[in-house]
């Protein structure tokens, strides 16, 4: 029964995640996510979603990832009743901070997390509006690591299966939820 519900999302999803043509570099197509928060119930579905596959997880804060992790993390966090932990670009965070230096698919970039936001053993749900190589998850998931934490699974609105970043973060968890494939 579950199962129509689904399909009924990714079929909205689907309808409004905008494709902008080289963007940010010429040769990617960009999925644009803002399109969808427009829509609030449509928002509330995707909280809703999410929640539904994690909610037997033990789930103890969400990280958002800058920027657009940031928007449903926060309500993902909200929907939990736990903890939201913003992981930023080098620089953005005011305290203490653990980094990590990755690779994306067209540069490098470094993300930082306080020092202070997990405790040892926690269990933590990352999620990022788009899964593409997996180097950002990677990195938060190290962040997480750093800090003795655990991570609980991923939650991605969009995967781009032809990246194959799925294949990198299941060293970190096997539960990676995407909304939508393309």
């Amino acid at each position: 029964m579950e199962q129509p519900l689904v399909m009924s999302l990714q079929s909205q999803l689907i309808s409004v995640i905008r494709d902008v043509p080289d963007f940010p570099k010429p040769g990617i197509l960009f999925k644009d996510i803002t399109p969808v928060l427009k829509d609030a119930a449509l928002c509330r579905d995707v909280v809703d979603a999410f929640h539904a596959h994690f909610a037997s997880d033990q789930v103890d804060c969400i990280i958002g990832v800058e920027s657009r992790g940031f928007l449903f993390g926060m309500m993902l966090a909200q929907k939990f009743n736990v903890p939201f932990i913003p992981v930023r670009k080098r620089g953005k965070l005011p305290f203490k901070t653990n980094a990590f230096e990755y690779n994306l698919e067209y540069g490098s970039a470094i993300v930082e997390m306080h020092i202070d936001a997990i405790s040892p053993g926690q269990c933590v749900l990352i999620h990022d509006d788009l899964l593409a190589t997996g180097g950002t998850a990677m990195a938060a998931s190290e962040l997480v690591s750093m800090q003795n934490g655990k991570v609980a699974g991923f939650a991605f609105l969009v995967e781009l299966d032809f990246l194959a970043g799925r294949k990198h973060l299941q060293k970190y968890s096997d539960r990676v939820v995407s909304l939508v494939n393309y």
